[in-house]
């Protein structure tokens, strides 16, 4: 049975821990069913803390190589919105499960209809990650009344009165990006200019931050932990699930939660 976390479950989880908790990023329909399950209870058991699942979409402009390549094997393999919710409801029983989706995917299912179903899957909340700010509103209203929280992603850039309604409109989570590049990004870091980010987000709204994109290594989670609530890693987890296995996915996500979950003082020295 899914556990079905409540809206403000997803913030609480996220702070119920003295260091940052792990995310890891998984595309729905990757692989057959019984291989998807089992490979959700493994990265469950190497430490992942909660779920961000993937719906599968044709363009992904803001994912790198790894990630799209990833969507369009599901999308081969016949993976729609329908399927998503079966993945969603296997994730949410082992950790809290935020939907990752484009605006496209949610639009074209129906909107309600999409909160509704990843509801009833036990989801806690849909990020959509390019949404357009014209439907910011309506749609963070939706998911409230549906019991969803609505994470946001907020790139550096954001100006101060959109970043008012940006955070008027989130909950659960605000999303600082550790780079400015798309997903599977393997360069250098700006980790003060992440911290000036994740300090302005402070002060805009008590949401907790989280980061990702970029955080390609164990040793640069761990220096990135310090400054947030959560650190999102997906590229280098799906690129060793599909080159290595499940196996080897597995030994990753638990060398980032080991870092994740070092002491402060320590990343200090990294």
């Amino acid at each position: 049975m899914s556990l079905l976390p409540t809206r403000t479950s997803l913030s609480s989880h996220l702070r119920s821990s003295s260091s940052a908790s792990l995310g890891v990023f998984l595309p729905a329909g990757l692989m057959a069913p019984h291989a998807e399950r089992r490979t959700i209870d493994v990265l469950a058991e190497s430490g992942t803390d909660l779920f961000e699942i993937g719906v599968p979409h044709r363009a992904p402009v803001l994912d790198g190589p790894v990630i799209t390549s990833a969507y369009h094997e599901a999308l081969a393999r016949g993976t729609r919105v329908r399927d998503v919710v079966d993945t969603v409801s296997h994730a949410a029983s082992r950790a809290p499960v935020v939907v990752m989706a484009y605006w496209e995917s949610v639009a074209r299912y129906g909107t309600r209809l999409f909160a509704r179903d990843m509801k009833s899957a036990g989801a806690a909340g849909v990020m959509v990650v390019d949404l357009p700010d014209s439907v910011a509103g309506t749609w963070a209203a939706m998911l409230t009344k549906t019991g969803l929280s609505s994470p946001r992603l907020v790139p550096p850039h954001t100006a101060d009165n959109e970043l008012d309604e940006v955070c008027a409109s989130a909950s659960g989570w605000l999303y600082a990006p550790a780079a400015h590049e798309p997903t599977g990004y393997q360069g250098p870091v700006d980790l003060e200019g992440l911290a000036r980010s994740v300090r302005r987000l402070r002060r805009a709204s008590p949401l907790p931050v989280v980061s990702g994109i970029g955080i390609s290594t164990p040793a640069l989670a761990r220096s990135v932990a310090p400054l947030v609530d959560g650190v999102m890693v997906g590229s280098p987890i799906v690129g060793a699930l599909t080159s290595a296995g499940r196996e080897a996915a597995a030994a990753l996500v638990a060398d980032f939660a080991t870092a994740v979950s070092a002491p402060a003082e320590d990343s200090a020295h990294e």
